[in-house]
């Protein structure tokens, strides 16, 4: 493989920088972290530019064609093709040109820059009443942009037509930088040079019968050029000509888009889904064409494939077992969406008629197993819509070196064709010694398919090739089209001759060569391609390998160098799925700065290009790859919303440690990292060590020395900090044992009393986690020493904590504590950090937090613990990163619902930006501040004086007590005022005489 070199001062960067006000991004970290996209390929690019406005588009596009050098216009870079990977300047679209110019509610259209992202424009949208109804499952990161560059369909293309359908016009800048507006012929000023549209009609009439007799006549095609519409008579006899059409699907090499037009619709009505089950997947294939007749507005399939990798991803597997019944092969989701719910019901009713008489029924006699379950409540509609839309990473969440691989996933065939279609295909891959998950859009006879191969080795190159030439050899018997929806890109446009025919491949040479005569827009796509076997262009090309080296980790469930490393890094797909922009918590660092660098796939193909040798030696404990790794706030969202589970947590620790190992720490990392150190001397000199908050000079001497922000207040030093009582002979006989963290116990001590308080009133006996040697030096998780890259004094205190609670994790005694990132590290990281004999992974699970633990006494009916209101009516609650990871939020919620009158509501927030030691840093405190203003801190403004603010992690409640200035607390001092009020009223005793 290559090593990418550093082209920042190339001549090229220089003259663009000059030219543009946008960033210009030639080092190589940054070349390598475009050279990829969701697909096979990997092609570094000659550099990145992340324009700011239409001028810097325009400006880049005059540049290159000075230097002749091509540009290729990039969005989500989510292309499973390879449309966004070239030896081009790459334009990051996405950053910047993501404004809503224009929404005209009367006329149901809007004007959008090509980088806003579907859901943000369609949250817009919402209050109006209106959406795009170009619905992908990828909505959260795919560009609108690039939706129309790949004529993007989306579940309910059915009813709402494709891209194509719904985009008005394009402003566009040509490849001679020429701006025009494209859209209907006579209609727009400002449109392109008469010549030219003279020469597309031209065009489309010479071509018309050609057209009518090449192009596949099935729901969906996006392969080629749309120069059907140049020739309305054969497609759409009363349409007129729209030059935009030409322009969508074009996959960036016919223009560079600037505004595009949108038609919008109305908001669907509220929707009614029945979940068709079936015994076979060939009986779901031959039911899809009766199922239309209802004219539903969608029918998606799952597999029993889907189904089961589904059910081994925590995430989901609640969800299957909602709307799941029994053990099918294949389930087809039909939704309704009428204006009328009347309507939607009726039809529902009808789905269960069609299917009984197709033969299906639950335990029905003479029946085939299978009939509808229905989903008429919105939020399991939603959670069944979000397991389809995860689809495609739920079947590439398969941890060996061969993966499901996208190239023959969109072909399209009529429905009456579909189970004899799917049927020779799986054929097809059953020769290649292979087989394919089935999923997607049943309704229109296109079906997302990927066959698994380890395309890091020859074999499995030869099965692309080969499956390829027969698989689309196989939809030509059947007049389908081998695109339905994911375009052409590097692995599609090679078979254009084959599918068309040889005049209808020059045709599109023809446009390509009339609209970009020089060839620099986005070459070889759809035209003059390379082959789409070339190993040279792929991810895993010839020469690829990861050399072994230490690693913090066992990475046990991984293949690959590194015990596993090399395994981890690479399951990162690059679907984007960390580019979302709300909900859920990855990837905040993404979030605030909207840089490629700073999301999951951004670090995680850098760590891929680093271990592979491709950024030179050492890269992995370079300073570029520190930066690279700087914003990640190890929340470890991406644990458990990454489709993939790529876990960047603990591969900063990788990271954190190599250089730690190679360069040392500075003296902030040794203030985090020693903390359980020296705490205790600290908290017995609490005024003296307190007093840089108090006395400027001293906080601006520390920033100056330690980088730590002089204008942040530090945590406190209480001088009252929470001592531990007894010996470990008491652990022999207690009901629940406390584990106080460093934190609480020296900052905040109040939360451990109340912890005592009221696991007492639950009538618990309780002693205190100490080690049965020196039991005055506390217990600790080494939260702190891995955080900052000290694996081995890490592991010696994770080691003694263990040893110290082995004897009563051994009699199944649950250990509890407060505070999420020490208790969940016994569960995350100690199982990777040690041995199975000094802590078997089992015992993570006894190891909780204290809600956890409450309420699993409360589900299992032996929880007795007297609760009254409390002053506050309502609490407001932010989850801690790691509680969220772990799935623990709803235990919080479920111990405080406890508290009669008491309202509940959880913030619907990302990390609060504080992450331990990172908001207090000079230089991420800015964007610790913007983590935090995305949605907690104005949530906790909005709260009036009879809420209470719950935060259990520490770091959360000093960020909000900074930022919002007002406090908050653990969930266990709102038990304990709880606990307190049921006893004051308690009848008391009358004193005596």
């Amino acid at each position: 493989m290559q090593t990418i070199r550093d082209a920042s001062t190339s001549p090229l960067a220089r003259r663009l920088k000059a030219a543009l006000q946008g960033d210009v991004l030639f080092d190589a970290f940054s070349r390598g972290r475009y050279s990829t996209d969701a697909s096979i390929y990997q092609i570094v690019p000659r550099g990145v530019v992340v324009p700011r406005d239409g001028e810097d588009l325009a400006a880049t596009l005059a540049v290159a064609r000075a230097e002749g050098v091509p540009v290729l216009p990039r969005g989500g870079g989510t292309s499973q093709c390879g449309q966004t990977v070239g030896e081009a300047i790459v334009l990051d679209c996405s950053r910047h040109l993501n404004r809503i110019v224009e929404i005209d509610v009367q006329n149901r259209r809007a004007v959008v820059e090509p980088g806003i992202v579907l859901d943000v424009l369609n949250k817009a949208l919402k209050p109006h009443g209106l959406w795009y109804p170009v619905d992908v499952s990828t909505g959260s990161r795919a560009t609108i942009g690039g939706m129309t560059a790949n004529n993007s369909c989306g579940a309910r293309s059915r009813r709402y037509g494709m891209s194509r359908d719904n985009v008005l016009a394009i402003d566009a800048i040509l490849a001679d930088g020429s701006r025009a507006r494209f859209g209907p012929v006579g209609n727009a000023a400002h449109g392109p040079d008469p010549a030219l549209v003279a020469d597309l009609l031209a065009l489309g009439r010479r071509e018309a019968a050609e057209i009518d007799a090449r192009f596949p006549k099935v729901d969906r095609r996006v392969g080629g050029y749309n120069i059907d519409a140049l020739a309305p008579d054969v497609l759409a006899p009363d349409g007129p000509v729209n030059l935009a059409t030409l322009l969508v699907g074009s996959e960036g090499t016919l223009a560079l888009s600037e505004r595009i037009e949108l038609k919008l619709s109305p908001l669907p009505g509220p929707k009614l889904t029945g979940v068709c089950h079936f015994p076979t997947f060939r009986a779901a294939m031959e039911a899809a064409q009766h199922l239309v007749t209802l004219d539903p507005v969608g029918i998606e399939l799952i597999d029993h494939n889907m189904i089961r990798l589904a059910r081994e991803n925590a995430v989901f597997r609640p969800v299957l077992e909602e709307f799941v019944r029994g053990a099918p092969e294949a389930l087809l989701l039909v939704e309704f969406a009428e204006a009328e719910r009347k309507e939607n019901r009726r039809r529902l009713d009808a789905l269960h008629d069609v299917m009984s008489d197709l033969g299906y029924g639950f335990g029905v006699p003479g029946k085939a197993e299978g009939g509808v379950v229905e989903a008429t409540d919105p939020g399991l509609q939603a959670r069944i819509g979000e397991v389809r839309k995860q689809g495609l990473n739920i079947m590439m969440s398969m941890k060996s070196d061969g993966k499901p691989v996208s190239f023959v996933e969109d072909c399209c065939v009529r429905l009456e064709d579909l189970a004899d279609y799917t049927e020779r295909l799986t054929a097809i891959f059953r020769k290649y010694g292979t087989d394919g998950t089935w999923y997607a859009h049943a309704s229109v006879g296109t079906l997302h398919v990927r066959p698994v191969l380890n395309l890091k080795l020859d074999t499995g190159v030869k099965a692309l090739r080969g499956i390829a030439e027969e698989a689309f050899e196989l939809v030509r018997t059947y007049r389908g089209a081998h695109s339905g929806e994911h375009g052409d890109g590097l692995v599609r446009s090679e078979f254009h001759a084959a599918m068309f025919g040889a005049r209808m491949a020059e045709n599109f040479a023809w446009v390509k060569d009339r609209l970009d005569p020089d060839g620099i827009l986005n070459p070889g796509k759809i035209v003059r391609p390379p082959k789409m076997d070339d190993r040279s262009l792929m991810r895993y090309g010839p020469g690829y390998a990861v050399a072994e080296r230490e690693t913090v980790f066992d990475w046990p469930r991984y293949a690959g160098a590194g015990r596993g490393l090399q395994g981890a890094v690479e399951m990162c797909n690059n679907n984007g799925a960390c580019r979302k922009l709300e909900g859920g918590v990855m990837c905040p660092s993404y979030r605030v700065t909207r840089e490629e660098r700073d999301g999951v796939r951004g670090r995680a193909n850098t760590l891929r290009l680093a271990l592979s040798g491709q950024l030179g030696e050492d890269a992995f404990a370079s300073d570029a790859m520190a930066e690279t790794m700087a914003l990640c706030v190890s929340c470890k969202g991406c644990r458990r919303e990454c489709p993939m589970s790529v876990d960047m947590a603990k591969l900063k620790v990788e990271v954190t440690a190599a250089r730690a190992r190679k360069r040392g720490l500075k003296l902030r990392y040794r203030l985090v990292a020693y903390m359980p150190a020296y705490a205790r001397a600290a908290a017995a000199v609490a005024p003296l060590a307190n007093l840089r908050n108090s006395v400027a000079p001293l906080a601006w001497a520390m920033e100056r020395v330690a980088g730590i922000a002089a204008s942040r207040p530090l945590p406190a030093f209480r001088r009252d900090w929470f001592r531990n009582r007894g010996t470990a002979a008491d652990m022999a006989d207690a009901d629940v044992i406390l584990l106080a963290d460093t934190f609480n116990r020296h900052f905040e001590p109040e939360h451990l009393h109340a912890a005592e308080a009221v696991l007492a009133a639950a009538g618990l006996q309780v002693a205190h986690a100490v080690a049965p040697t020196a039991p005055e030096r506390p217990l600790c998780c080494g939260r702190t020493y891995l955080a900052t890259g000290l694996v081995e004094r890490a592991r010696a205190e994770m080691r003694r904590t263990a040893e110290a609670l082995a004897p009563a994790l051994s009699r199944g005694v649950p250990v509890v504590g407060l505070e999420p990132s020490c208790l969940l590290s016994f569960r995350d990281e100690a199982p990777r950090l040690l041995d199975a004999d000094t802590w078997p992974e089992a015992w993570g699970s006894q190891v909780m937090l204290l809600e956890e633990y409450l309420a699993k006494l409360a589900a299992d009916g032996s929880l007795a613990l007297p609760l009254a209101p409390i002053a506050a009516r309502r609490a407001l609650v932010h989850g801690h990163c790691h509680q969220k990871a772990f799935a623990q939020m709803g235990a919080v919620e479920r111990v405080l619902r406890l508290i009669p009158g008491l309202e509940v509501e959880i913030v619907d927030s990302s990390c609060c930006g504080m992450a331990g030691s990172f908001g207090y840093q000079a230089e991420t405190q800015d964007v610790s501040r913007a983590m935090a203003e995305a949605s907690l801190i104005p949530a906790v403004r909005a709260a009036d004086a009879e809420t209470v603010v719950v935060a259990d992690g520490t770091s959360c409640r000093h960020q909000i007590a900074d930022l919002a200035d007002r406090g908050a607390v653990h969930v266990v001092a709102v038990l304990a005022e709880a606990v307190a009020a049921a006893r004051a009223s308690e009848p008391q005793p009358l004193a005596a005489e």
